[in-house]
């Protein structure tokens, strides 16, 4: 490289991103693909983004969601976002839908933002002027109240499946989709059980879990999909290129 090639750049100024990861691993290697080809789509050239990766051990998160063990995933999850936050990450994106049950534990312990994926989700299906959705996710995404509450409060009722397919889905999710395991046997249950959750009246579905999109496809189904990992990382994006500002409803748990 010659002396004017070197002085004609500049370094590129963006946010760091802290991604909370490794629940599962598959979910944290989209969520850095999407969002450095993202980066890369916009700014050209050589860039790509920066960040911070913590990537937890996913054998203690399945021990605390299957052993209703919440309090001590919040415990454990909060170390790890303080470890983002001393590192230097600007704000904080959890690479999981399920673990946001302890993000106000989280959002409590750190000064930096969390970025809650339903705030990003609920945005989007905001645009599309839908009020009633279908959700699938684990268990406690399509069975708990803190998924659902925090729709409620952008005006927006989140539908489950009944409690045979929920089991099902959250199954599929754990044994095959954490591995990488794709099976059309699989996909076609959870077509069956999205149209089930139209004719209840959900007017789009949001897959709930970061692993799904690997499985569901918009061709799949005549019905507006919300792709909850794709939404997340462009909000990561647009931040840390400050295409958008930080809002403070993202500051805190405000909402």
């Amino acid at each position: 490289m010659n002396t004017e090639s070197k002085s004609q750049h500049q370094i590129a100024s963006m946010k760091t991103i802290g991604i909370l990861g490794g629940m599962s691993s598959q979910a944290t290697a989209e969520y850095y693909h999407l969002i450095n080809t993202g980066i890369n789509q916009i700014c050209g050239g050589w860039n790509a983004a920066e960040l911070l990766i913590c990537s937890v051990n996913f054998a203690n998160i399945e021990s605390f969601v299957r052993g209703d063990r919440w309090e001590d995933a919040a415990k454990y999850l909060v170390s790890k976002a303080i470890q983002l936050e001393v590192g230097g990450a600007d704000f904080i994106v959890m690479a999981t839908n399920t673990m946001h049950r302890v993000a106000p534990q989280i959002e409590a312990s750190i000064q930096i933002p969390l970025i809650h994926i339903v705030d990003v989700t609920a945005e989007e299906i905001e645009k599309h002027g839908m009020n009633k959705v279908g959700v699938l996710g684990t268990k406690p995404v399509m069975e708990a109240e803190f998924y659902r509450d925090r729709f409620y409060q952008h005006g927006i009722d989140a539908i489950a499946p009944n409690s045979q397919q929920s089991e099902i889905i959250d199954t599929i999710i754990f044994d095959e989709l954490v591995f990488g395991t794709i099976k059309d046997e699989s996909r076609a249950i959870y077509v069956d059980i999205m149209k089930d959750l139209i004719e209840r009246g959900a007017q789009g579905i949001v897959l709930g879990c970061t692993e799904i999109e690997m499985l569901v496809k918009p061709q799949d189904i005549e019905l507006k999909l919300f792709d909850t990992t794709t939404l997340h990382c462009q909000k990561a994006i647009n931040l840390a290129l400050s295409i958008e500002a930080i809002s403070s409803k993202f500051a805190k748990n405000i909402i």
